[in-house]
């Protein structure tokens, strides 16, 4: 096998190693007994040599494994060879902190191949915070059963708390497959059953006219404001900012949109003018900010065209399409205004999703619109069909 020099590596020094017709190795003196196999296939592997027969272990990928978490792996692995001839329990070891873990392993792992990495450690630094100076292999379900339980006691919703075990769970076992632990201490921890009939809160005609009329009022105080302020401006020889162009801000489109669309909030907020196609009368949400992870095409009605178009010619048509994160005061405003009660924004997709199926649509080209990977995600909305069920059973008569 051929081999390099020890030297001192660096990070360009990794990320430049091109594969060649056959396996070689760059190997480090910080520590010795740190190696990077580069195989012909391009993949990145490090291992620890030692003894004289040339012992090895493999101790993780790059980038997975960064060259610092090499390092700190290395050592550890050096240290348990030192102390006792060879690494320990066949070479699963205990990990220092959990923090640690996220720094060095398991935090690159999921930015390198997951498209929402970076918010996967994010909201798991979030939720789990108080973890990370406990030691890997001491954190037990226990632990998790408190984080639980103090989450859906501070209002959080299982659906919220059911991705927050996934995320640790998936973390743990992680670190079961690169044997850093023996076992997955969260294996038998279980994620909050919720029934198919769920909570679906969507507008009825009579709320949905209601919100609609509250969207103009809102338009139309935001229009007599700002005539009031440019005629208090002239009054003064000011330059007037003049009459809006279209919508007064955000908040109309957005929501008009949402109802148009099934969009969530999160779609919606990311959307950019690239996504959007006017003559082809569809958007994309792309992969990167579904939830399913998988990009699809939303077809625009005449409403959500016309909302775009008048948008776009506020705008330009580039960049975001609203450039806003949050509309929780502008929402709960309109909230009053409409008299509407337990009302979420996210209630918009149900609307979208319910007055789809009411009208006939079937539930596989629902789940399709709404994005949802499973057709049991859908099915909390069949009951709004009642007339299919009996059409189905009006079948069996001869």
């Amino acid at each position: 096998m051929p081999q390099n020099a020890r030297e001192t590596l660096t990070k360009r020094d990794v990320e430049n190693a091109k594969p060649r017709a056959t396996v070689y190795t760059l190997r480090d003196n910080k520590p010795g007994g740190l190696i990077l196999r580069i195989r012909p296939s391009g993949r990145k592997s490090w291992a620890v040599v030692w003894g004289g027969k040339g012992q090895a272990r493999n101790i993780g990928d790059y980038p997975v494994m960064t060259l610092e978490g090499a390092r700190q792996a290395a050592m550890r692995l050096l240290g348990e060879i030192a102390e006792h001839g060879a690494p320990v329990a066949g070479g699963k070891r205990l990990a220092g902190t959990f923090g640690d873990y996220m720094a060095n392993h398991y935090g690159p792992h999921v930015e390198a191949t997951h498209k929402q990495g970076k918010a996967t450690v994010a909201a798991i630094k979030s939720t789990f915070g108080d973890w990370w100076n406990r030691k890997l292999g001491k954190i037990t379900l226990a632990d998790w059963d408190a984080v639980k339980a103090a989450r859906l006691n501070g209002g959080t919703m299982p659906a919220t708390v059911n991705r927050d075990l996934d995320r640790i769970k998936a973390a743990f076992g992680q670190a079961v497959d690169w044997a850093i632990l023996p076992a997955n201490p969260l294996a038998k921890a279980k994620r909050i059953k919720r029934e198919v009939e769920s909570r679906v809160r969507f507008l009825t005609p009579a709320e949905e006219k209601r919100l609609r009329k509250a969207l103009e009022a809102r338009e139309n105080r935001r229009i007599a404001a700002r005539a009031s302020g440019d005629a208090w401006r002239k009054e003064r020889a000011r330059e007037p900012l003049g009459a809006f162009q279209g919508y007064t801000d955000h908040v109309a489109p957005l929501v008009l949109l949402a109802i148009n669309t099934g969009l969530r909030r999160g779609e919606l907020t990311q959307l950019t003018w690239a996504d959007i196609d006017l003559p082809g009368k569809r958007l994309t949400v792309r992969a990167g900010y579904a939830k399913s992870g998988k990009a699809r095409h939303v077809p625009l009605n005449s409403e959500a065209l016309a909302v775009l178009k008048t948008w776009q010619k506020q705008h330009k048509g580039k960049g975001e399409l609203f450039g806003v994160a949050s509309l929780k005061k502008s929402w709960a405003g309109l909230m009053t205004a409409a008299k509407l009660e337990d009302f979420r924004f996210h209630d918009l997709r149900h609307t979208f999703a319910s007055k789809l199926v009411m009208a006939g649509v079937d539930l596989n080209t629902v789940r399709e619109l709404l994005g949802h990977s499973d057709i049991a995600m859908t099915l909390k909305y069949a009951h709004l069909a009642p007339e299919h069920k009996a059409a189905a059973v009006e079948l069996l008569v001869g």
